[in-house]
């Protein structure tokens, strides 16, 4: 194997070692985020448990963050829970760095 095929072997590896993170940060931070909503949306135990799966479901939907921001703004909107587009949106991104910092804590 020749130094270049070192090289490009261990920019593939750390590629999935990245997306693979991206992926568990991401579905971390929808559960968290799921979380914080249920809070603000006032349910408790199983209801807030559930709840979070949900908005984790809700990610799968379509590629990138909007699936979630319109779940979390239309029931935000349905319950009268007083939110901005940028409360909800810093929010989002605030979990998504405590996400990946648990994640590097654990490994």
């Amino acid at each position: 194997m020749t130094t270049f095929d070192k090289r490009e072997e261990a920019f593939e590896n750390k590629f999935a070692h990245d997306a693979d993170l991206q992926f568990k940060a991401q579905a971390r931070r929808n559960r968290l985020l799921g979380q914080w909503a249920a809070e603000l949306l006032g349910l408790t135990g199983d209801a807030a448990a559930d709840y979070a799966k949900d908005v984790v479901k809700a990610d799968l939907k379509e590629a990138g963050d909007e699936d979630v921001f319109r779940k979390l703004r239309g029931d935000f909107d349905q319950k009268g829970v007083e939110q901005s587009d940028h409360e909800i949106r810093r929010a989002m991104s605030d979990l998504l760095a405590e996400a990946v910092r648990q994640i590097q804590t654990e490994g």
